[in-house]
């Protein structure tokens, strides 16, 4: 112990860890520190740039707060969010696909009746959208709990503005036939914010900030897991080059134009609007998993 090298650090330092009794976090905790000696040693760390890296990490934490998750947008941009869903939430071809939770979402939104404006004066185009929410054989699923939010056409979502007034979200329970639809403002592609380390690590690695243009939702019924997921346009030039890899073609759905006129909820629009129809087939919880995923 009194001649530790580069050789025998690691060794040592799992040594250490022998006596833990939670089996799962000494296997994640060991691996950790294999891995993090096993690239210090690989790119030969210096001690400049490993504190520089505590800087970077001690700049992202000072960045969070109730309404910014920076630690959640760095996770994102490094694809590890997006791996753990890969790995965690692997679907039947017929069950709609996960995506990230992103860093924007808001417990207790405000839940409001099936057809309502969930805009709360954002600025954008009026997005009308029905849905469906089914399980793999087809059933509908009713009273099913969809939480939905989404940034406004300036690409900003509520959290991101002055005041605690909502805009762009809200929560709708599905009916008897499992079906939802509601009014909000037509998505368009944003770029993740850049005022902060992980905006520093973008501009220093040359990779450009946007996401493409997309609605977020999260869908919680008894027996099915927790879909949190994203739908996207059709059309959008970031889908194969989404900052946060969050896009799947599963997902992708057609924001269809229209010219003033009546719209789905028999309102007439005296300018252009947008509707949107897609069916979520939600995956059945695994015998013996009574706990919802969450994100």
């Amino acid at each position: 112990m009194r001649n530790i090298d580069e050789h025998t650090i690691t060794a040592a330092v799992l040594d250490r860890m022998s006596g833990c009794e939670d089996a799962r976090l000494k296997e994640v905790i060991s691996a950790l520190v294999r891995h993090l000696h096993d690239f210090a040693r690989e790119v030969k760390l210096t001690e400049a740039e490993w504190a520089a890296g505590i800087d970077f990490l001690t700049a992202t934490g000072q960045k969070c707060d109730a309404q910014r998750q920076e630690f959640i947008l760095l996770s994102d941009t490094l694809g590890l969010s997006m791996l753990t869903v890969a790995m965690n939430h692997a679907k039947s071809p017929q069950a709609t696909e996960a995506t990230v939770f992103g860093p924007f979402h808001v417990a207790g939104a405000p839940q409001l009746p099936l057809g309502s404006d969930i805009a709360g004066g954002a600025v954008g185009e009026p997005l009308f959208v029905e849905a469906s929410v089914r399980g793999r054989d087809g059933e509908p699923i009713a009273d099913a709990v969809v939480d939905v939010w989404e940034a406004d056409a300036e690409g900003f979502y509520d959290v991101q503005r002055p005041g605690d007034h909502p805009q762009g979200r809200a929560v709708f329970r599905t009916n008897a036939e499992g079906r939802l639809w509601f009014r909000g403002v037509a998505p368009v592609a944003y770029p993740i914010p850049t005022d902060g380390p992980v905006g520093a690590m973008l501009r220093a690695t040359r990779r450009h900030p946007w996401r493409p243009a997309h609605v977020h939702f999260m869908i919680q019924a008894p027996g099915y897991e927790t879909l949190i997921t994203h739908v996207f346009r059709e059309g959008d030039p970031y889908l194969d080059s989404d900052a946060v890899f969050g896009v799947r073609s599963s997902l992708i759905g057609n924001f269809a134009a229209h010219a003033p006129g009546r719209a789905p909820d028999g309102s007439l629009q005296d300018g252009p609007f947008h509707t949107l129809d897609f069916a979520f087939v939600l995956e059945r919880q695994a015998p013996g998993n009574c706990a919802a995923q969450s994100g």
